[in-house]
């Protein structure tokens, strides 16, 4: 039992230092999306150059966003997209945001082998 307890504790403690290296690698920060330019806007995760730049185009065409959800409108970004950036967004300050946000990508289902024909 005294064993296990052990194992168990150190387990927990291990777990708990590899989670804080892990969130010590993140950058932090938020992105204004109605004062950000494209580059800024790329910061985001899953945001590349094109979505970048509806949003620019949107702003431009109506006007700056209210409240953070209302990126939604832009095409490109859904409900699942919004949840993994909502929290590096802002609609008011600074952008502050110190890097490119990476998000994890979920493994890519194997296709089955195809027999090549001759």
């Amino acid at each position: 039992m005294r064993k296990s307890l052990h194992i168990f504790t150190l387990t927990i403690v291990l777990l708990s230092i590899s989670m804080a290296a892990i969130a010590a690698d993140a950058p932090t920060g938020v992105v204004n999306i109605n004062t950000a330019d494209t580059a800024q806007l790329s910061l985001l995760p899953r945001v590349g150059e094109k979505v970048a730049q509806r949003i620019v185009e949107y702003r431009t065409e109506h006007g700056p966003f209210k409240k953070a959800t209302d990126l939604m409108q832009v095409k490109g970004i859904g409900a699942k997209t919004f949840e993994g950036l909502s929290s590096y967004v802002s609609v008011e300050g600074k952008t502050t945001l110190s890097g490119k946000v990476r998000t994890a990508r979920k493994p890519s289902a194997s296709k089955p082998a195809t027999a090549a024909s001759n």
